[in-house]
């Protein structure tokens, strides 16, 4: 099969289109043909090391951790899909070898869910990795219909997804982002915010009484930051405030949560009615062809990208 692959850890310059061996189907697992996969930040730092201390990688390695295809075989047990059955999924194995840069992936149907009617093939492949983080940092902070919440980075992969799924909660949602795209973040549902300097005192403009809940989906300090805005301050260690990052350890010290998305496959249906129902939409930046990965991985690293980048594979 045609995949993306690197020899060791490096840059998007040592990206190389690879032909390689089928991946083998595990009992739980199917062989999903791919025709989308989501480039996600994660992808690229976890080729140049930077998981190295938590994550085991093989080489060669093919990245990706989002995928949206067609079930090709079911292995042992995996009665859960049938052949032909079109499905997405955030395939994040116990080590980095096999991903989803590829014609081919095998996963496990703990890490599947039907693929979103409503969304095509490279929209789909956007929602996983990007949708459950948000979701889950979402469900982690407790947010409910009523509360006023405060998105950093609201319109990037991770913060466009996190405003819609809020804002389907019921929730008021206020959104950080670059003039740029405020009007982008209006369409989604979030009343818009310039990030940077004297960013509390522009939060206090829309929102006097201060917000329910802060979720950082950038990292650079702007969750401690954003303390003094909650209406009930943290009470102690972390955990004590409904306040989270993906990207800050430091939040902890905050009395925050620290978010590392997990596989659900109940979440990923959870986010398929949310497509399906026009309440979830996935704005993607960049289409590009799977060997032009590492052009994707250049532009993810510029940091601009206003929704998701995925690569298409024919």
């Amino acid at each position: 099969m045609k995949a993306i692959a690197l020899d060791s850890y490096g840059s998007p310059d040592d990206l190389r289109v690879a032909d390689l061996a089928e991946p083998k189907v595990a009992p739980g697992e199917v062989l999903i043909r791919v025709r989308a996969a989501g480039v996600n930040p994660v992808d690229w730092k976890l080729a140049a090391g930077g998981l190295d201390p938590i994550m085991e990688t093989r080489f060669p390695m093919i990245p990706g951790w989002d995928v949206a295809g067609v079930v090709e075989r079911t292995g042992l047990d995996a009665t859960e899909f049938a052949v032909g059955d079109e499905v997405y999924g955030y395939v994040r194995k116990d080590w980095a070898q096999n991903g989803a840069y590829a014609e081919l992936v095998s996963a496990s149907v703990r890490m599947l869910a039907k693929k979103p009617a409503a969304l095509d093939w490279e929209q789909a492949a956007g929602v996983p990795l990007a949708g459950l983080t948000a979701l889950q940092a979402l469900q982690r902070v407790e947010v409910r219909a009523g509360d006023t919440v405060l998105i950093h980075a609201a319109a990037g992969g991770v913060g466009s997804l996190g405003v819609q799924i809020a804002a389907a909660a019921g929730a008021r949602v206020i959104g950080t982002a670059s003039e740029r795209n405020h009007d982008f973040l209006r369409e989604l549902g979030a009343e818009p915010v310039t990030y940077g300097d004297g960013l509390v005192e522009r939060v206090r403009k829309v929102a006097p009484e201060g917000v329910d809940a802060v979720l950082d989906f950038v990292g650079g300090g702007v969750a401690a930051a954003s303390v003094p805005l909650l209406r009930i301050p943290p009470t102690g260690g972390p955990g004590s405030a409904r306040l989270a990052s993906i990207a800050d350890g430091d939040v902890l010290a905050a009395g925050g949560h620290m978010v590392w998305v997990r596989p659900d496959a109940e979440g990923l249906a959870s986010l398929a009615e949310l497509a399906d129902a026009g309440k979830l939409k996935v704005h993607v930046d960049q289409a590009l062809p799977l060997e032009d990965a590492a052009q994707a991985w250049r532009l993810s690293q510029e940091g601009r990208t206003r929704g998701k980048i995925v690569l298409a594979v024919p």
